[in-house]
C-alpha cells in the first residue's frame, strides 16, 4: 500500500485531492435548490411582466437584464425595470434602458418582485428581456474571493464547498423557523376551531331549550297539555 502511494507521487496526490473535492462540491451544489438561472420574458405590448422569488433574510441577490429585440429589427426598445420587497419598498427602479443590473441583500423574508415593461413611447412593439437571476452562493464573486484571500486550486474549491455548506445550514435554520411558525399557526387555528365548535354547540343547546320552553307554553295556553 505504501509503495503504491509512493508511486502515485506528490503531484498525483494533489490532483487526486482536487478532483475529490471538486466532485464533492458538485454533488452538494446539485443537491441544492437552483439558486441561479436565466429567465426569458416576452413583454406584453402594454403593461408589465414580473418574476418573483421567495427569499429569507440576508440572502444576496444579483441579477442582470438585457433587452432582446426582434431578430428582423436592430432597434432595441427601451424598458422600465422595478424591483420591490415584500413590504413594497423599491430596491431598484430604472426607466428608458435597454440593459441593467441590480443587487441587494434581502432584509426581510418574503416574496421579492421584479417587473419589466415597455416604455410608453415603445408600447405596441414586440420585445423580450433576458434576466440572469442569481441568489445565495451562486451570486458570490469567487474570483474576487480568490484574489482577496490569495487562494487557488484545492483551497478555492474547499472555500466554495464551505460556502455551500453554510448556505445549506442557513436554509435548514430558515426551514426550522418556518416550521415552528406554521406549527404555531396550526395550533392557534385548531384552538379557535375547537372553541367555535363548543360555542356553536352551546348556541344550539340554548336555542333548543328556548324552543321547547316556547312550545310548552303554547300548548299550555291551548290547554293541550
Amino acid at each position: 500500500m505504501a509503495a503504491s502511494i509512493a508511486g502515485f507521487g506528490g503531484g498525483g496526490i494533489v490532483k487526486w485531492c482536487y478532483w475529490v473535492v471538486a466532485a464533492a462540491a458538485l454533488i452538494v451544489i446539485f443537491s441544492l435548490p437552483n439558486g441561479c438561472g436565466a429567465i426569458w420574458l416576452n413583454l406584453p405590448k402594454s403593461g408589465t411582466k414580473c418574476v418573483s422569488e421567495d427569499l429569507h433574510n440576508n440572502v444576496v441577490v444579483l441579477a442582470d437584464y438585457t433587452v432582446i429585440a426582434d431578430e428582423h429589427s436592430h432597434d432595441y426598445p427601451t424598458i422600465s425595470a422595478k424591483v420591490t420587497s415584500p413590504f413594497g419598498n423599491t430596491l431598484h427602479h430604472q426607466e428608458n434602458v435597454t440593459h441593467g443590473q441590480f443587487a441587494f441583500t434581502a432584509s426581510e423574508a418574503g416574496n421579492y418582485l421584479a417587473c419589466f415593461g415597455l416604455d410608453t413611447h415603445h408600447q405596441g412593439k414586440e420585445a423580450s428581456v433576458n434576466v440572469d437571476w442569481k441568489t445565495g452562493i451562486a451570486a458570490r464573486d469567487w474570483e474576487s474571493v480568490a484574489k482577496k484571500e490569495k487562494i487557488e486550486g484545492v483551497e478555492l474549491e474547499l472555500r466554495k464547498l464551505e460556502g455551500v455548506v453554510e448556505a445549506i445550514h442557513e436554509n435548514l435554520l430558515y426551514l426550522k423557523v418556518r416550521e415552528a411558525e406554521m406549527r404555531t399557526v396550526s395550533e392557534t387555528t385548531n384552538g379557535r376551531v375547537a372553541w367555535f365548535s363548543i360555542m356553536s354547540l352551546g348556541v344550539c343547546i340554548v336555542v333548543s331549550a328556548l324552543q321547547l320552553w316556547h312550545l310548552k307554553g303554547f300548548f299550555q295556553k291551548k290547554k293541550l297539555i
